[in-house]
């Protein structure tokens, strides 16, 4: 067991700028400074291809690792593309690049590929830098960091002011980003978002080490820097708002109908699919089957403001959704790979329930031991599947062996294997 049991209740402890407050406050003794401008200033923002080569001699020359940020416009446009990406590193200092006017970032991945990049919440950002070749073998993911050093809040502004003791300006970070020009205000925001990036990770790298946990830290990183573009969903109209109201198969058909055409339509204009048409007004119409635009115009989200032209678009999708034979009408539910939802457990499988609730029990004993979510500690689905099916040997090997068939990391494996072993075990009260 690695000295995270003994150090992450330790408080008394403390980095430079800050460790994991115990009441979700600041642990900085003075009051924190609010960071109002970049400390170059604003750089031009890069937009041809001169432009670009300049940037990336620089950052292939700078040192250290870099901050990578990337602005997307969600709720304004289709899909998850950037629209501005912010870097910084020693020596280069920051650069603000608009991916729409290059669009081909690859040559500065490739310069960068040797190199640690430091992002928050990466997850987020890495699919759209992907998109214009930009991928990381190596990374410090400083939102994952957090969590797994105990703090309570964990968005870059918290960080920054708990662990750095500075103020991020706030305010900029839902606005659309495909704007153009970009606002000046909007530009400084963005270049902040980088400016401290660095520093937290460095102060976060020490916390983690001193609580114990870089390894830990470490092969999190890894696994996010090695993991394969995420599948396609399956079925995505069945994610629409409001889907636990719709039943029957027909009405099933009328949301699939009216979610592939309000996508085609949002894909075409660029603009966000709630834009086009709302997943409530999607599913009112499926719960009401209107047998002709006059029915449909009387029905919530498809009101006074929309056309003849539009009104008849989407009665053209329910009519074909009517239409469909029984054969072709979607079924209820998707099918699920893997157990069921825990709450039938007790109905269908009394052993397995008892053993859900016995591993549960001793994974958030163990999290709150060690003062890290329970999510980041295991995998919350590797453990229902491991209490609905456990292994052929329920044994140390056996346990640690499906762990890591889960996807579970080594030092999840090593610390978890002992308190599902002992909960396998559990018998129905």
């Amino acid at each position: 067991m690695t000295d995270a049991h003994d150090t992450a209740a330790d408080s008394s402890l403390r980095t430079t700028g800050g460790a994991p407050p115990d009441d979700g406050g600041s642990s900085a003794t003075e009051a924190p400074i609010p960071l109002l401008e970049p400390r170059e200033g604003i750089p031009p923002v890069i937009a041809d291809e001169a432009a670009l080569a300049r940037v990336i001699a620089a950052f292939a020359d700078g040192s250290g690792p870099v901050a990578v940020d990337a602005e997307r416009a969600s709720g304004y446009r289709y899909g998850q593309r950037a629209y501005l990406v912010q870097l910084r590193r020693e020596g280069a200092g920051t650069a603000l690049i608009d991916p729409v006017a290059c669009p081909d970032l690859s040559a500065l991945g490739e310069a960068l590929s040797d190199t640690e990049w430091v992002l928050h919440a990466a997850t987020q950002d890495l699919p759209c830098l992907r998109e214009i070749g930009m991928v990381p073998t190596r990374l410090f993911d400083t939102e994952l960091a957090g969590r797994l050093a105990g703090f309570p809040r964990v968005g870059l502004g918290a960080m920054v002011e708990n662990v750095l003791g500075y103020v991020l300006e706030k305010g900029h970070s839902a606005v659309d980003w495909s704007t153009r020009p970009l606002p000046e205000p909007w530009l400084r925001y963005a270049a902040l978002d980088v400016e401290l990036l660095v520093d937290l990770r460095d102060a976060l790298e020490k916390e983690l080490d001193r609580q114990g946990k870089l390894e830990w830290a470490r092969q999190e990183f890894d696994a996010i820097a090695s993991a394969p573009p995420p599948e396609p969903r399956k079925d995505p109209w069945r994610r629409t708002s409001g889907m636990h109201k719709v039943r029957r198969r027909r009405q099933l058909a009328v949301v699939r109908e009216l979610w592939q055409t309000r996508d085609a339509i949002a894909q075409r204009r660029d603009v966000s699919p709630g834009k086009v048409l709302s997943d409530a007004a999607i599913v009112e119409a499926a719960l009401a089957l209107p047998g002709n635009v006059h029915a449909l115009s009387a029905l919530n989200g498809f009101g006074h403001r929309m056309g003849r032209r539009q009104l008849e678009q989407w009665q053209a999708a329910v009519d074909r959704a009517k239409a469909l034979p029984e054969s072709q009408l979607p079924q209820p539910g998707q099918p699920v790979a893997g157990p069921p939802p825990p709450r039938a457990w007790a109905d269908k499988d009394p052993a397995a329930a008892a053993r859900l609730s016995a591993a549960r029990a001793g994974v958030t004993a163990l999290a709150e031991e060690l003062n890290l979510p329970q999510e980041n500690l295991v995998a919350p689905d590797a453990v229902r599947r491991l209490c609905w099916e456990p292994p052929q040997r329920v044994d140390s090997v056996g346990v640690a062996e499906a762990l890591g068939a889960y996807g579970a990391r080594a030092w999840q494996v090593e610390l978890v294997t002992p308190v599902l072993v002992e909960a396998l075990a559990a018998k129905p009260g």
